[in-house]
């Protein structure tokens, strides 16, 4: 089976997006599903793009496996989101790797503290630990990690 393609997403897709977005946070068991919730990102999407985000979708064929949002000026991977049915199948990490072909120096990002799974998988990728914060906007703690490409030699 072919794996999913890596393109920048389309305005038409906004709303697929955000739904896969809600899917995979759900999936963390962090949040619970809603409209309220769905409608939240689904504006976040449009002011993020404003504000600077490139965002990228894994495309299946025509369905959305995943989300990638990154702010390429600010060097910072602000979201990565696989869809539940797609996730286990190394998705994310084809994802980072092209993260890695945006940013190939240096980036940042930051995890919900409560999200272990996410904060180990990206220790595991070479991720370094720099600090806590609480988001004043959700309430979670958020772990702030820093990646930097190793010196030659």
């Amino acid at each position: 089976m072919p794996q999913p393609v890596i393109r920048p997403a389309r305005a038409d897709e906004y709303d697929e997006i955000a739904r896969v977005w809600m899917e995979s946070w759900v999936s963390t068991g962090l949040a619970e599903a809603s409209e309220f919730l769905l409608a939240n990102l689904r504006a976040r999407i449009r002011r993020e793009i404003e504000n600077g985000w490139s965002l990228f979708v894994a495309d299946d064929n025509g369905a959305i496996a995943a989300m990638l949002a990154l702010h390429l000026p600010k060097l910072y991977l602000d979201m990565l989101f696989v869809g539940p049915a797609y996730q286990g199948q190394s998705l994310g990490r084809k994802l980072l790797a092209f993260t890695r072909t945006q940013m190939p120096d240096e980036m940042y990002l930051r995890c919900v503290r409560e999200n272990e799974k996410a904060w180990r998988w990206y220790e595991r990728e070479g991720f370094v630990f720099e600090k806590e914060k609480v988001e004043p906007s959700n309430g979670f703690v958020m772990k702030y990690y820093r990646w930097k490409r190793p010196a030659a030699g």
